[in-house]
């Protein structure tokens, strides 16, 4: 059975291809448009690179999943319109996502190999979540969690995994929502662009949890384990707060209402300076999240008493509270999914429509499951810009053995070199993990400021992520755990801190990944190359781009290449480096 996984008209449209052995393909459609969070309409670009990747047409597709139900609880919808009543603008704005998630089908049209008989699952939002994390996962018995924002009227939903297949136990229904929180602090604080939140809990650790007495009124527990909003403080209740802009991007107006200033005092705006009160501020944000998502396991597990966890949702994607899971409740292993966030929801999709048919769990412990371009796809390429590699005084070397490359590569990143790594399959979710990377020697001080100024330009107070060999992860962090997707933080060995300043935090903290040599046999050997040479087996890890999404194609790589100062560029067996000055 083939099925054609979909996200689409929700934040980071996205596509994948699966059958009864696997995954075959995934990709999120931003990377082909080159539009961030691109939420215009159905994936259709990683819908023809899917099936093209796979060698078929949508005569071949089976069915077509989408992580959508708009008839999804929809006596509580009905009895939320009589209580709330939210403007006119809002119920317009649900009506008409509603209708558009209904003609997926019809966008496919184009396509090679559409048919009238093709048949589309809806399958509602977090089941479809649930079923990203669950039947990915290597546990044949866990407890499934999603948190996020919202879809489908619900903002988090659990249920247990097992036999293959997640049957919902339970949800916390529109309009509480952790993630609605999470996201209207972070507008407050000054980021207001659709998915910043994660520049609120890497400054966090900045600060001191000073106000949570004020924000434990906007965010209150429920008996059950669950949580409140105290609506006062919002607005996406009754406004209409989504927009799509001209680009297909999403945009967020403000979720929050003028009693949040009142209670807190003025927000802080854009272009004004992060100041003390900003930075502990963002603590207490962080530090009323993780007490409310910890309390919210912790019940879950007395009620389903399973020790093993599978994680989607965006929330998942907050790695600092993902890190303290098996310190503070009784879990004692974590799968989060690679694609925690919406785009993930086209695999979840995909794998619950397959669980009906073949309801076995995959055990996907890598994301490498987008394009790929092999060594002679990559010669034309250079072939065609051989002018401008000249004119930019750039020297191209081929190393076939892979030995030679990784010894080659590590004498570069000891020198000082920042790389970019160019490698096989790109990654599925939003981490670079080691096939669509940027690398630095992680001992450099001045790394950050190296990287800011050559090519990310980003804020000062956000950390960069270090990758090491699975096996020697205990050697260096306090955790001894399969890390593969970076989705969790933990502390360095306090002996160990003073060789990677570049990639701990301030709180001694890193988001680790840990690369296993059976998935990712070039990059282990890098790793494992610089290791010798320098007796630090770890690497700074950040995503291939500049303010863009990361790369896809080696064209792309090549021209954020050319317009940047990044030192050298590592087109598989490839390595560009520029003349030295």
């Amino acid at each position: 059975m083939l099925i054609l996984g979909l996200n689409a008209h929700h934040g980071d449209a996205a596509a994948c291809l699966v059958d009864e052995r696997g995954v075959l393909a995934a990709a999120e459609e931003e990377r082909f448009r080159r539009v961030k969070h691109w939420a215009g309409g159905a994936p259709v670009e990683a819908i023809r690179w899917a099936l093209a990747d796979a060698g078929v047409t949508l005569a071949d597709v089976d069915a077509v999943a989408v992580n959508r139900d708009p008839g999804a609880s929809w006596a509580r919808r009905l009895l939320f319109v009589a209580t709330r009543r939210p403007t006119l603008a809002k119920l317009v704005d649900r009506a008409r996502t509603r209708l558009a998630a209904r003609g997926v089908l019809e966008q496919l049209r184009e396509l090679p190999g559409f048919h009238s008989g093709l048949r589309l699952h809806e399958v509602e939002h977090h089941q479809a979540h649930l079923a990203s994390a669950a039947l990915a996962s290597p546990f044949d018995r866990c407890l499934a969690v999603s948190v996020d924002q919202f879809g489908d009227f619900a903002s988090c939903a659990w249920g247990l995994a097992e036999g293959g297949r997640v049957r919902v136990a339970g949800r916390v229904h529109f309009p509480h929502s952790l993630g609605t929180f999470y996201s209207a602090l972070t507008q407050y604080l000054g980021f207001p662009a659709f998915g910043d939140e994660y520049k609120v809990m890497g400054l966090a650790p900045y600060g001191q949890p000073t106000r949570l007495l004020e924000l434990e009124q906007v965010v209150r527990p429920r008996a059950d384990g669950t949580f409140a909003l105290d609506l006062r403080y919002f607005r996406h209740d009754r406004e209409r707060v989504e927009f799509l802009g001209d680009d297909g991007a999403p945009r967020v107006g403000d979720l929050f209402s003028p009693a949040l200033e009142a209670l807190l005092g003025p927000r802080r705006r854009p272009d004004e300076p992060i100041d003390d009160r900003a930075r502990d501020l963002a603590a207490s944000v962080q530090a009323i999240y993780e007490r409310a998502f910890l309390r919210l396991l912790r019940a879950l597990h007395r009620r389903h008493g399973t020790d093993d966890l599978a994680l989607a949702g965006g929330c998942a994607q907050n790695s600092v509270a993902n890190g303290l899971v098996t310190a503070h409740t009784p879990f004692r292993r974590m799968y989060v999914a690679a694609a925690a966030g919406d785009a993930g929801g086209a695999l979840g999709a995909a794998l619950e429509v397959r669980s009906r048919a073949t309801p076995s769990p995959l055990a996907l412990l890598h994301a490498s499951l987008g394009p790929a371009f092999d060594d002679a796809a990559i010669d034309r390429l250079l072939a065609a810009e051989a002018s401008a590699l000249s004119a930019a005084g750039v020297r191209v070397t081929a190393l076939a053995d892979d030995v030679a490359l990784a010894d080659d590569v590590a004498a570069r990143l000891d020198a000082g070199a920042v790389v970019g790594w160019f490698q096989g399959r790109m990654e599925w979710g939003p981490r670079a993990l080691g096939n669509r990377s940027i690398l630095c020697d992680p001992r450099r001080k001045d790394a950050k400021e190296l990287l800011n100024s050559k090519i990310k330009r980003r804020e000062s107070f956000r950390p960069f992520a270090p990758s090491v060999p699975r096996e020697r992860v205990a050697d260096w962090f306090e955790v001894d755990a399969d890390l593969p997707f970076m989705a969790s933080v933990h502390a360095v060995r306090p002996d160990r801190r003073a060789a990677l300043p570049a990639t701990t935090h301030v709180d001694g903290s890193s988001r680790i990944q840990t690369v296993d040599a059976r998935h990712a046999p070039r990059f282990h050997a890098l790793l494992e190359a610089f290791g010798r040479r320098t007796g630090v087996p770890v690497l700074l890890n950040t995503s291939f781009n500049e303010s863009e999404p990361i790369v896809c194609r080696p064209e792309e790589a090549l021209a954020c290449f050319l317009r940047t100062r990044m030192d050298v560029l590592v087109l598989g067996t490839r390595v560009l480096a520029r003349a030295t000055p």
